[in-house]
């Protein structure tokens, strides 16, 4: 059956992106890269896609876990080459999930755009448009290459509601047919990963399509030789906000066995680290979060842990500034290179030996002069998932999705590697 389904879809991508790309161009990227840079007011993170003809640069937000772009066509959409596929296509069958949803005269074929900043939905049409990137050799931009007809959902301006100041859609990368990273791999024949690179600066951060190298300077080696892998796991219910019955999640979840802080293992109710067969509970991984959300008794015994931990060095603790309730006077915490010098938290994940390791600059947030707080925000009893792991302990980490493999691969601190996510060098090779 997986043979099937995977000659099927092969063919499905092929009918859909190859014709159009070869007429495009005859040159074949091994990877694409998509700067991406932090709103310091949302906190989201925000990239730009150059879509429509002629071509205009549309800002949007980076939706890891998110089902495809959708972007208002509400206001201002303006392109010669925009295109509904109706009910009867291809194209609809391979963006939908099994039952398709059209209109009454099956003209348009209707998708769900989901808003997961503020968890809205909502019901608009299947489109297709041009799509320009540039290609990359994974040290520096190339080549600007195109898909002619890149399949994305149109969707009504009141969704944008909650996003950044000039977003006008989100970019979803989760784990469906027609997300960014379905659609370049399919269009370009390269390997069925990408990879992201966030930055807490005002420069740059980086999505690349495609597999390594993965260049940071100033360094010259492939950061993608040294990655630690842990399996993919599927949420088998969906985690959007509005769904079909037996549609699985988009979302990228990772199987966290415990955590440890200083090396000691937190005492917490270890089922909730697994997904029930309502799909509650288990650890996703989030850019639309900014920081990471735990369950109550997961966040209260972290948390406890971690003001034992730092009580031992004779740092004080002071009053909580939301959305934190952990904070302490930064007088008394040292400064290393990978952050401040407090406890250090451990993920645990498949065996003891395999673990994402979270130092200060990840761990902490700054919100006063003089005082740092441990950045996990209390998600509340019996949340959907029980841990989130949110943009801030993501910062200057790599991580490789491997889609066809459904392996993460994660560098932990690139601090510890004199190398940050700011440092893709954006300067075209002459």
């Amino acid at each position: 059956m997986a043979l099937t389904h995977n000659f099927l879809l092969f063919c499905s991508l092929f009918l859909i992106f190859s014709p159009p790309s070869i007429a495009q161009t005859t040159f074949r990227p091994k990877a694409l890269v998509l700067p991406v840079s932090k709103d310091p007011s949302s906190l989201q993170y925000l990239a730009q896609i150059n879509q429509r003809t002629p071509l205009v640069p549309v800002e949007v937000t980076l939706d890891l876990g998110g089902q495809y772009l959708w972007v208002d066509c509400q206001q201002g959409y303006v392109s010669s080459s925009k295109k509904n596929p109706s009910c009867n296509t291809a194209q609809c069958s391979l963006a939908v999930y099994r039952l398709k949803t059209c209109t009454v005269d099956k003209k348009f074929c209707v998708l769900s755009p989901d808003n997961t900043a503020t968890r809205t939905g909502t019901s608009d049409y299947l489109t297709q448009d041009v799509v320009s990137i540039q290609s990359t050799d994974g040290s520096n931009p190339g080549r600007v290459v195109s898909v002619p007809n890149f399949l994305f959902s149109c969707a009504p301006t009141f969704i944008l509601q909650g996003l950044a100041k000039g977003v006008k859609g989100m970019a979803g990368l989760g784990r469906t047919k027609i997300s960014l990273p379905s659609q370049f791999s399919a269009a370009f024949s390269f390997p069925r990963k990408f990879a992201i690179c966030l930055t807490s600066s005002n420069a740059k951060g980086v999505v690349i399509f495609g597999d390594g190298p993965y260049v940071l300077l100033p360094r010259a080696d492939d950061l993608s030789q040294s990655l630690i892998y842990t399996p993919l796991i599927l949420n088998p219910v969906s985690t959007a906000s509005g769904y079909f019955e037996g549609e699985p999640s988009t979302d990228y979840f990772i199987g966290v066995k415990s955590i440890k802080i200083n090396e000691n293992v937190v005492p917490l109710n270890a089922s909730l680290l697994s997904i029930n067969r309502e799909g509650y509970g288990g650890t996703k991984i989030s850019t639309v979060n900014a920081y990471t959300v735990m369950e109550t008794t997961i966040y209260n015994a972290v948390t406890d842990s971690f003001v034992r931990e730092l009580a031992k060095a004779n740092v004080p603790r002071v009053a909580s500034v939301a959305p934190f309730g952990a904070c302490f006077n930064s007088k008394n915490i040292g400064s290393t290179r990978v952050g401040p010098a407090v406890p250090q938290i451990d993920l645990v994940l498949q065996s003891k030996n395999v673990y994402w390791r979270i130092f200060g600059a990840n761990s902490m947030v700054q919100v006063k002069d003089d005082v740092l707080c441990l950045g996990f925000v209390d998600g509340g009893v019996n949340p959907r998932t029980s841990i989130v792991i949110g943009g801030h302990q993501l910062e200057d980490n790599l991580l490789q999705f491997d889609l066809a493999a459904s392996r993460l691969g994660f560098s932990s601190s690139l601090l510890f590697r004199q190398t940050t996510c700011a440092n893709f060098n954006f300067t075209s090779k002459s």
